[in-house]
């Protein structure tokens, strides 16, 4: 018969049992799928049965279940553990600070803890870069995370006085903590007073304290390098001290702004070489400012966000068309 339809013998007659032809749910022929079992050889296997096939289907879906609750359930494990060690730090290291006479003294207790919550929570520190200058330099920082802070104590070698928003001054806990550890806290809002703080910014650099400071002014959850203030740049330009631009990388992944469910990851801290102003005033500013953001963009891996921040203030403050 086949030679008869086809015209040419077949090169091999294979008594198949129903049904391995495949075909469609239409009923037409699956030429190519049928063509590879039967190199495979494998015409002979017959589909399993309905019973099979909605057991194995079964058996599929309930296999993901417990592989998405695995996974859920083992975050937060990992969540949990990482704020109990976190608070059991914090419980020992407040009252130290608080207590201790020297300055130093505080510093290496708070530092010491910082590299144990980073130890513990199996978080991999990197520090690359150039070396960070021991005094009268302004280090300024990409904000990602309230992890940052936390990271930069453990990879500066010594004490450094964080640049802080006037706010957490008055804060019960973080307040008395953060004036012993040498901050310096600058208020947003009113401009008499923040040119006070500024001043005394700048004093502390000139007396070659080494501070450290987000120019962003703000953090995000969304992944993204927001414009840089002028203050810290302004700082350091009349101090006549360096910048030092510092990334930090890895921290929005672990703990992501305005979220409280850690994740595992590691971080990684570079340092840049010092920046110096080549002028005077707001020239000299604006110029720190630009290399320095340039520097810390290129290293960051997250996108340019300044033009879409810009973007954003225009529409709010814009008043709206009369015909719109």
């Amino acid at each position: 018969a086949a030679v008869d339809i086809a015209g040419i013998a077949p090169d091999d007659v294979v008594l198949a049992p129903p049904r391995a032809v495949l075909k469609t749910s239409s009923g037409k022929l699956r030429r190519a799928a049928t063509r590879v079992r039967y190199l495979e050889d494998r015409l002979h296997e017959t589909a399993p049965g309905l019973w099979r096939q909605l057991l194995g289907l079964w058996l599929s879906s309930t296999a993901a279940r417990l592989r998405t609750g695995g996974r859920l359930a083992l975050g937060r494990a990992f969540a949990g553990y990482w704020w109990g060690v976190l608070v059991a730090l914090a419980l020992a290291v407040w009252p130290l600070v608080v207590v201790l006479p020297r300055r130093a003294w505080r510093w290496k207790v708070v530092r010491a803890a910082a590299r144990a919550m980073l130890k513990l929570t199996g978080t991999r520190l990197t520090v690359s870069g150039e070396s960070v200058p021991e005094r009268g330099a302004i280090l300024v920082a990409n904000h990602c995370s309230y992890l940052d802070s936390l990271v930069l104590v453990a990879a500066l070698p010594d004490e450094t006085a964080f640049v802080a928003k006037a706010e957490l001054a008055s804060q019960l806990i973080a307040g008395p903590f953060l004036r012993r550890v040498g901050a310096l806290f600058v208020e947003r809002f009113d401009d008499a007073r923040g040119q006070g703080d500024m001043d005394d910014v700048i004093a502390a650099a000139r007396a070659g304290r080494r501070l450290a400071v987000y120019p962003e002014g703000t953090l995000t959850r969304r992944p993204g390098l927001l414009a840089f203030k002028l203050g810290a740049f302004a700082a350091a330009a009349a101090a006549g001290v360096p910048v030092v631009p510092v990334t930090l990388h890895g921290t929005r992944t672990i703990l992501r702004g305005g979220q409280w469910f850690p994740r595992p990851g590691d971080v990684q801290v570079t340092v840049g070489p010092p920046l110096f102003a080549e002028q005077d005033g707001f020239d000299a500013a604006i110029t720190l400012r630009d290399a320095a953001r340039a520097a810390i963009l290129a290293g960051c891996g997250e996108p340019d966000l300044a033009g879409e921040e810009t973007l954003l203030k225009d529409r709010r403050t814009t008043p709206p068309s009369p015909a719109s």
